[in-house]
């Protein structure tokens, strides 16, 4: 007998629950009426017959719970959500410590619903739906009843997405307190260990480079302790088999929808099995469960490919565009603009803003950014953060006033602010001391001269939200870039007690999660934009806010090419901010031509970051000739499929196209670093094109095949000397 919706089936008589998302299989079994196991996750199965059944074997050092079968060992099973203590020597996926300090739990399956649609989580973002026919969802019901504790197990299966997403909620049914130490949102065992490993590691100015590297027995682990998912690693790996590439094999994507402290681990265990977990990093973490009490984990989204890493990111890019950005501005085609930040840093005045804007208007572009020092008494990075009201030495007028002259010049405006921060030298440090994160005893640690507001406080939070209302009130602001510069130290709360410290970087983000729902709702006409001293936070948690995130603040065209490969492995290239910089780079002081800089910067979510007063006529030409290029192919960046054909991971070169979603145009990047003596030529083959059209390559006027351009290849003219750049853009005919 089988229970069947049209993508979550369960069989009664094999105990299996089928979930099926677009061309993938999820299969989960319950053993004894009592474990779950999970089967298989991969390429869709019609129809599961449970062909690839445990084989039990007396282990020797495996133990048996039930003391009865010497065969029978959780040593040995793969899991869905395992325990410790009870057989298992693995890593667990949760871990909960009892009033009498012992740290044993033992969950048990209850029961299932399966319904269509899937509900949003109490105060964390997540991948949504439109319409409850969408997706449906599987919550499996696991139960403790030695001290109460329930834990539901939530699958959401996407019909028209290869996507998977996972999280567990924790219920004290108990009549004791229950501390959780370890609450991670998923766990799968794979019976095998022929995987490579891939992460994302970086650093400030150097973010999201691929690791790409073959599993080994015992651990291994990407994270983040920062209190932020950091520069330094990304909440997203991925599992691909040997043989795997861009084009080829399986391949698992993995991203916890988190802008915490994370935690994504693979173990390899005696028998070769492969435990992947993530969530919560369960470092400095604890959480008091109060009898009736629940605690939600953030979503994992998995994605499944049979094709290769392109294919998964693809996926990625579909369902993190239409079920993860919200708001009036994800389907929208995103403003050119020029941030001013670079051109004048703390150094400017009214009359400069409005020189810049004016010549930025003749050029083209459509939004102008007011970055850093519009506010307080901010003459450098020491003072005023946390003082949201206008600096009237460098504006006299007033905010409204130059919004509405730059207005008047036919352009948007933005700011930038940073309001999760505070300033010593600040009127808000000087009345509120408490405010900030610390510890009792201890001297707080500075990062860029400034202190971190405790966000775990309600009262902080709504004075916040207060304080940067007022601003956004005061003036028809059209875009926000929300920066935070500095990561979490002295990670404690004046408010909360003694045995809740360890809440506090949980509650951090919960808090900043509110204030961000809360500012983006009340101002939804506002595009906001997600930074971190760069991308510092560039995570699908921030996504879910705002629909865009400065990548780096590295504007260097030839780091961007790794960076912005490496960041579209899981996120939008819309969601992309890249800007041309001046020469020499103020971040790495390369000098590289207008060409290179605007076409590194095409590939995402242009803009400008420069003095544009100061550019030569010729200079002023061609960013006006990038500016006219864009506007004509942004849609089909924006909103097109994103094929990755070259990485400079692993060349001298780096080459991707974009192909609308008709394949009825495209335009194909090609970025050559070094020169070299008698390099060989080059033939390009490009991906993602109709092979039954034919396409008119706009700089020549010649007519190509689809086929031929991406089996037979297009050659690339010779490019003399380092640092150079190609474009292809095609139509077809």
């Amino acid at each position: 007998m089988t229970e069947k919706f049209t993508n979550i089936y369960f069989d009664f008589e094999k105990n299996i629950f089928h979930l099926k998302a677009k061309n993938t299989s999820y299969i989960i079994r319950i053993i004894k009426n009592k474990y779950l196991v999970h089967s298989y996750f991969g390429k869709e199965i019609k129809n599961y017959n449970i062909a690839n059944d445990l084989i039990y074997l007396d282990r020797g050092f495996s133990p048996n719970p039930s003391g009865e079968d010497r065969s029978f060992s959780l040593d040995t099973i793969p899991q869905e959500y395992p325990a410790y203590g009870n057989t298992d020597f693995r890593t667990p996926a949760y871990q909960i410590q009892l009033e009498n300090g012992s740290t044993i739990t033992d969950l048990s399956y209850v029961g299932y619903k399966i319904f269509k649609g899937k509900p949003k989580l109490k105060g964390l973002p997540a991948t949504y739906v439109e319409n409850d026919d969408e997706a449906e969802t599987l919550e499996i019901e696991m139960k403790d009843d030695v001290i109460g504790l329930k834990v539901i197990l939530s699958y959401t299966v996407y019909k028209d997405f290869s996507a998977i997403t996972r999280t567990a909620r924790f219920i004290n049914e108990g009549n004791q307190r229950l501390k959780i130490l370890r609450a991670l949102s998923m766990n799968i065992d794979f019976r095998d260990s022929d995987f490579d490993f891939i992460n994302f590691q970086g650093a400030h100015c150097r973010e999201r480079h691929i690791e790409r590297k073959s599993l080994f027995t015992g651990m291994q682990s990407v994270e983040s302790r920062r209190g932020t998912s950091s520069h330094q690693q990304n909440p997203f790996i991925v599992l691909l088999r040997k043989n795997a590439d861009e084009d080829y094999g399986e391949v698992y994507g993995f991203n916890f929808v988190y802008s915490g402290n994370f935690l994504a681990q693979i173990e390899v265990d005696q028998f070769q099995t492969t435990r992947i977990q993530m969530g919560i990093n369960p470092f400095d973490f604890s959480w008091i469960l109060e009898p009736t009490e629940d605690f939600q984990c953030p979503e994992v989204v998995m994605v499944y490919s049979a094709n290769g890493l392109g294919e998964m990111s693809r996926t990625y890019h579909d369902l993190y565009r239409s079920r993860l950005c919200r708001g009036i501005h994800k389907y929208k085609e995103r403003p050119i603009l020029i941030n001013n930040w670079e051109a004048t840093y703390f150094d400017f005045n009214q009359d400069k803003i409005e020189k810049i804007a004016n010549c930025a208007k003749e050029l083209g572009i459509e939004l102008f950014v007011l970055d850093d020092g519009w506010f307080g008494n901010r003459d450098d990075d020491k003072s005023s953060l946390g003082d949201w009201f206008v600096n009237k030495k460098k504006l006299p007028d007033g905010l409204n006033c130059i919004v509405n002259k730059v207005h008047g010049m036919g352009m948007q405006f933005g700011i930038w602010i940073e309001p999760e921060m505070i300033s010593e030298n600040s009127e808000l440090f000087r009345k509120h001391p408490d405010w900030v994160l610390q510890v009792p005893g201890r001297k707080l640690s500075t990062g860029r001269d400034q202190l971190v507001l405790d966000f775990s406080r309600q009262e902080v939070c709504d004075e916040v939200i207060r304080m940067i209302s007022e601003v956004l009130s005061s003036a028809p602001i059209n875009y926000v870039k929300w920066d935070m510069n500095r990561h979490l130290t002295e990670v404690g709360s004046k408010t909360l007690p003694y045995e809740r410290q360890r809440e506090t970087a949980h509650r951090y983000v919960l808090g900043l999660y509110r204030v961000l729902d809360v500012l983006t709702s009340k101002f939804p006409n506002i595009l906001f934009e997600s930074c971190s001293g760069g991308g510092g936070r560039f995570d699908a948690g921030m996504l879910y806010y705002m629909p865009q995130t400065w990548t780096s603040d590295n504007t260097d065209a030839i780091s961007r090419l790794k960076i912005q490969y490496g960041t579209s492995m899981a996120y939008p290239v819309i969601t992309m901010g890249a800007h041309v910089s001046t020469v020499p780079n103020h971040q790495v002081r390369r000098i590289t031509s207008m060409d290179i800089r605007g076409h590194v910067a095409m590939s995402g979510n242009f803009g400008y970051e420069l003095d544009v007063t100061l550019l030569s006529d010729e200079e002023k030409n061609k960013v006006k000739e990038q500016i006219i290029m864009y506007k004509e192919v942004r849609n089909v960046i924006q909103f097109g499929d994103f094929y990755r054909i070259i990485s400079p991971f692993e060349t001298n070169e780096a080459s991707w196209i974009f192909v609308s979603k008709d394949k009825n145009e495209a335009i194909a990047f090609y970025f050559k670093v070094l020169g070299e003596a008698n390099a060989p030529l080059k033939i390009l083959k490009l991906k993602g094109l109709d092979e039954n059209k034919n396409y008119e390559i706009i700089e020549t006027g010649k007519v190509f095949g689809g086929d031929e351009l991406m089996n037979g290849g297009i050659s690339i003219p010779y490019l003399e000397g380092d640092f150079k750049s190609y474009v292809i853009r095609l139509k077809s005919k």
